[in-house]
């Protein structure tokens, strides 16, 4: 056993009490989460986003439900990926983008763009209404291995993501976006940027967080396959 290994297996876990889920009203749910005394390295993001966990700031953490499964840690399998007609249509709508990566997100304007995305597509959950504090501690912070990108038309931001880059792939943190850009399908084509990108990277995998079958926000994922889920400690293939 290695080093890294050796690590990964003596950092503590807490579970949180049974609450409310977020996604499936009718379920409660607990999470696992690393000790918050522990750094975010590289490393222990990887391993633990091997294990199924995910980042959300300065937390890692995994769905831990007493009567529920319905959480499935998802990742795109990047070789194997084909970008079929409507991929492609998307891809072209955004040639015009220019695409920077930058070192922080502290700008009013990215924060601007941040607020905006949350009041038109998230009124109804728990990050609203957004706000300084939430902006820095959820999207601006940057562990080890955090990238920012930000793609603009013409000087004007119109959409943001935060990746962490992992040891075998990408993990797709958070996209916001100009949601009055409909026709450009600013969400899908960051994911598919993200592909393009972990293939630059000979990454072999995008991870997309965690997939729910009965939640209609989150079936958007089930159009980048092949995927692979995290179930019941292994990951299997979706084709």
């Amino acid at each position: 056993m290695n080093s890294e290994s050796k690590a990964i297996r003596s950092v503590r876990l807490f579970r949180t009490a049974p609450h409310d889920c977020s996604y499936l009203p009718s379920q409660e749910a607990s999470t696992l989460f690393l000790d918050p005394d522990v750094s975010i390295s590289a490393s222990i993001n990887t391993q633990l986003s091997d294990r199924g966990f995910r980042r959300s700031g300065s937390h890692i953490y995994r769905p831990d439900c007493a009567t529920c499964s319905s959480c499935l840690s998802s990742r795109v399998l990047v070789n194997d990926f084909v970008f079929k007609r409507q991929h492609r249509k998307i891809l072209n709508r955004n040639q015009d983008l220019l695409i920077q990566e930058t070192e922080s997100l502290d700008s009013d304007t990215a924060y601007s763009l941040y607020c905006e995305y949350i009041h038109n597509r998230h009124a109804d959950g728990d990050m609203h209404p957004p706000n300084p504090e939430q902006y820095a501690a959820f999207i601006a912070m940057k562990p080890e291995g955090t990238r920012f990108f930000e793609f603009s038309l013409q000087e004007r931001l119109l959409a943001v993501s935060v990746i962490d880059q992992l040891k075998h792939g990408l993990s797709a943190v958070y996209t916001f976006y100009d949601a009055e850009q409909s026709r450009r399908s600013l969400g899908h084509y960051v994911i598919l940027w993200q592909i393009l990108k972990a293939k630059e990277l000979r990454l072999p995998y995008l991870y997309l967080g965690y997939w729910i079958k009965d939640c209609p926000k989150m079936n958007y994922k089930i159009n980048y396959r092949p995927l692979e889920m995290f179930v019941r400690g292994n990951w299997v293939r979706l084709n």
